[in-house]
């Protein structure tokens, strides 16, 4: 095979690898220097606008896009997002707990207000105008997929079982510049009204 054949094919291939991580993922910052800190950009491109940065130490932070060519990673910074060198950031792999839900997942919608947290295998809801209800959960069903982040959600839900359906999408809260990369349908109780709202792996 010819050279430039080959040197095609090791291209498509590697931007491929690179590009086919599952996300959202959290990541932690390595290779900074001490003394330093890595910076938070508008664009992906090294020259752009400085938005924000992290610590040299960071962990646990959310990527939830990827660029065409790898090479950098769309976090979140206060209200707006911005690009990372993927460079300095090593992932951790999605963390999985005992129901089968990402640690740490908190998803939440607006009209009206609410949030959903996975904290220690219960779903931890609140709404403005009502008390806080910790929520037995029954079943987190995947796909069978490595690496899918779709779940089935079933639960004690308020005044009868409750479902919810998670799953991999662009998804904008309504009221800032964050970027999401999960989404949720909830349905409270078997007839209650159906709401939407995105989900992050790390708050």
């Amino acid at each position: 095979m010819y050279p430039k054949a080959l040197a095609l094919i090791c291209t498509l291939v590697c931007s491929t690898a690179a590009t086919a991580q599952t996300l959202p993922q959290l990541f932690d910052v390595t290779g900074v220097e001490t003394g330093d800190v890595l910076n938070i950009r508008a664009t992906d491109e090294a020259n752009a606008e400085i938005i924000g940065t992290l610590r040299r130490d960071a962990q646990s932070i959310e990527v939830v896009a990827i660029n065409s060519s790898g090479t950098w990673g769309q976090v979140n910074s206060g209200e707006t997002t911005g690009w990372v060198n993927l460079s300095f950031l090593e992932a951790q792999g999605v963390a999985i707990d005992g129901f089968n839900l990402p640690n740490g997942l908190f998803c939440y919608g607006t009209e009206p207000f609410w949030s959903l947290q996975n904290i220690g295998g219960r779903l931890h809801y609140d709404t403005p105008d009502a008390p806080a209800r910790d929520l037995d959960l029954w079943s987190a069903q995947d796909s069978g997929i490595e690496g899918d982040l779709r779940r089935m959600l079933h639960f004690a839900g308020l005044g009868g079982p409750g479902t919810a359906f998670i799953y991999p999408a662009q998804c904008s809260d309504g009221m800032s510049d964050r970027a999401f990369g999960l989404a949720i349908s909830l349905m409270t109780a078997p007839v209650a009204q159906m709401r939407s709202g995105c989900c992050t792996l790390s708050r």
